[in-house]
């Protein structure tokens, strides 16, 4: 065995950790070390309503355990209050190392039938949320050359889900800025990733027969999130985690075909379809660039 994940001397803030997975996660830092400040608004799943006490309970669990902890109830989508959560971080221990960015709610209904208000707010929760609080801790930080930011994906961003367009939106932007934040934070030792779990929690709980959900305990979930918040952390990675499996998520290109610009490039375009989406070699592309990179040398193959 592997000498064990150990986070002593790290300071940890989880988002949305008065409950589900984010309570685990919290717990789960402290267990193995880390200073938590533990953040939740105290809401329901569709986001209405707060509550102080939910992320002060699992504090309590934390110090009923020999662990340090403490307590914030901001909304992530107020950059105000998610600043001044950090500086709480700040001044009661004096640095930053992780950042778990777990907050979120489900508003679920077709697209014909969602209401504009419950995609946005959706898009607030998810992806502002991870934005105002990812850009709150960012300087911290660089200051200290050292970070680690998981962001929580989900498979309905990653591969789509009837019924839960804002929420597949939000979650497939988190890769996104996951994409880019671990570009640039790589000078300054700040390891970016994104965490796509399948777990039994409050917000899955009415989606999947009960043998099933047994079986996807959010506990199964924490490993991955720890090897993404440790020391010898990837970055830029996608896992996936439930039941105990797990996996790995890409975006790829595919070598693709030149066909140059005619008048009929539109309709060559459709009969070789099949052979600008054959996945035979594709690749994961360093950064965007590689995308026109690949383009322009293929054209100037063609013309040589």
């Amino acid at each position: 065995m592997s000498n064990p994940l150990d986070f002593s001397g790290r300071v940890a803030i989880v988002t949305g950790a008065g409950g589900g997975l984010g309570r685990l996660h919290a717990l789960e830092l402290a267990a193995r070390g880390a200073k938590v400040l533990v953040n939740d608004l105290g809401g329901t799943v569709n986001g209405s309503g707060s509550s102080a006490s939910a992320a002060q309970k699992v504090v309590d669990e934390i110090k009923a355990a020999g662990g340090e902890a403490i307590a914030n109830g901001a909304s992530v989508t107020d950059f105000d209050a998610v600043q001044a959560m950090v500086q709480q971080a700040m001044d009661t221990w004096g640095r930053i190392d992780i950042l778990v960015n777990n907050a979120g709610i489900l508003r679920d209904k077709s697209f014909a039938k969602m209401e504009l208000a419950d995609f946005r707010l959706v898009l607030d929760v998810h992806l502002m949320g991870a934005v105002h609080t990812t850009k709150a801790v960012w300087p911290h930080m660089v200051a200290q050359g050292y970070g680690r930011i998981v962001m929580t994906t989900s498979s309905t961003g990653l591969y789509g889900n009837f019924g839960q367009s804002n929420y597949g939106a939000a979650k497939l932007a988190l890769v996104g800025l996951m994409q880019t934040l671990s570009l640039e934070g790589a000078k300054h030792g700040i390891r970016v990733n994104c965490l796509a779990p399948t777990a039994a929690t409050r917000m899955t709980e009415g989606l999947m027969p009960a043998p099933v959900l047994e079986m996807l305990r959010p506990e199964a979930v924490v490993p991955a999130m720890l090897v993404l918040a440790c020391e010898d952390a990837p970055t830029r990675t996608t896992l996936c985690a439930g039941a105990g499996t797990y996996e790995a998520a890409y975006v790829t290109m595919t070598q693709g075909m030149h066909l140059g610009l005619t008048p009929d490039t539109p309709e060559r375009l459709l009969a070789h379809l099949a052979e600008v989406t054959n996945r035979a070699g594709d690749s994961v592309p360093a950064s965007g660039a590689d995308q026109g990179t690949n383009e322009v040398t293929l054209a100037m193959a063609a013309h040589r």
